[in-house]
């Protein structure tokens, strides 16, 4: 059969590559392609346009992208036709993929959505859209199933591709020795994001933070697609170093960590790291999601855990100040003890088997079926 596969950012990317390998599994005469990057590739799927072309985030943001992201989706639309897939999966990237899920049904090609939209954030209601654009739906957070049953919507709970990447993982013994970093000194790590604009918004800080703590080593996960320049603040530090694209030998090796809000939020959790939840966006965007967010927290170790488990310092609570004093408290003490048995809570929930292998046994076998 043939798979079009949408994702529109790094970690989308990820669990598509791992998603594609399960799906080959189940059907060995697959015939993949899609909008994705690298681990998209690495699993054989043939990538029409990088998501790096496309990566665009918060509601101002996106609006003054509107021709670049309307451009895109075009292009998407087109290469669908040409392609003419048995289904087309698509994975979060809600904005972009909302529109080609419409258009997919408006053509009678079938759609897969892994990886929910997080309609259950703000203006839940999109859920009905949701629902009349999708034919199957495959979520990762356990809530999701009980709030898609709120619209009468059937959905699958296949569990958490982070978790499976976390224990596929294979510890590299001599980190320490490769990055030059003293084993008798705490290491922090610092994950600012994988786009631009978030390391825009968080750099500077973190490197304020680590000028407070010449007594720690720092280390920053850096990624390859983005310029180092945009670094630039924390490589005028001796007391930190550069980690290419190894986040998850970093975080087996880190004591703490200060991470801007995403994905690595859980990733960090499940290789039980304390750490700080921070997040900053422009002035506009932050207003607008005052206004409508619908939800507790913006971690997903927190939402998974329906409490603070983690501290979260958002826009103007976002201080050098507030996470220094927070830094203190998680590396030490009985702050920490609390975080940890938070993150075996949090583990203890998610650990249904392998999601990406679910999800692929599922759609094979929902696509053979009719």
């Amino acid at each position: 059969m043939r798979y079009y596969f949408i994702a529109g950012e790094r970690s989308g990317d990820l669990h598509t590559g791992n998603l594609a390998k399960a799906i080959l599994k189940y059907d060995s005469e697959a015939t993949m392609r899609g909008f994705g990057g690298e681990y998209m590739r690495g699993a054989g799927i043939d990538v029409a346009v990088d998501y790096n072309e496309m990566a665009v985030m918060g509601f101002w943001e996106v609006l003054m992208n509107l021709n670049k992201i309307s451009r895109y989706i075009k292009r998407c639309k087109e290469d669908i036709l040409q392609f003419k897939p048995d289904v087309v999966i698509l994975i979060d990237y809600g904005g972009f993929n909302k529109r080609i899920a419409a258009f997919a049904k408006q053509k009678n090609i079938r759609t897969f959505y892994y990886i929910s939209p997080k309609v259950w954030a703000w203006n839940q209601n999109r859920a009905w859209k949701l629902k009349a654009i999708v034919d199957r739906m495959f979520v990762i957070l356990p809530f999701e199933k009980e709030f898609y049953k709120k619209f009468n919507w059937d959905v699958d709970y296949v569990g958490n591709p982070v978790l499976d990447a976390v224990k596929a993982h294979s510890p590299a013994v001599d980190f320490k020795v490769r990055h030059n970093i003293d084993p008798t000194l705490p290491l922090v790590a610092l994950l600012p994001g994988s786009r631009k604009q978030e390391l825009l918004n968080i750099i500077a800080l973190m490197a304020d933070v680590a000028k407070r703590f010449p007594e720690y080593r720092f280390a920053v996960a850096v990624v390859n697609n983005l310029d180092t320049q945009l670094y630039q603040p924390l490589r005028e530090l001796s007391n930190v170093t550069f980690v290419t694209e190894d986040a998850y030998n970093l975080l087996q090796n880190s004591a703490a960590a200060i991470v801007t809000s995403g994905t690595a939020t859980l990733e960090t959790a499940l290789f039980r790291v304390p750490q700080i939840v921070v997040y900053k966006t422009s002035a506009v965007t932050y207003r607008i999601v005052k206004m409508i967010i619908r939800v507790p927290f913006i971690s997903l170790v927190n939402l998974i855990a329906g409490r603070e488990v983690v501290r979260e310092l958002i826009q103007n609570d976002l201080t050098v100040e507030n996470v220094a004093e927070e830094l203190e408290a998680i590396l030490t003490g009985p702050k920490r003890e609390a975080v940890m048995q938070g993150y075996d809570e949090i583990i203890q929930i998610l650990d249904t088997g392998s999601a990406s292998d679910n999800a692929g046994r599922l759609m094979v076998g929902y696509l053979k079926n009719g």
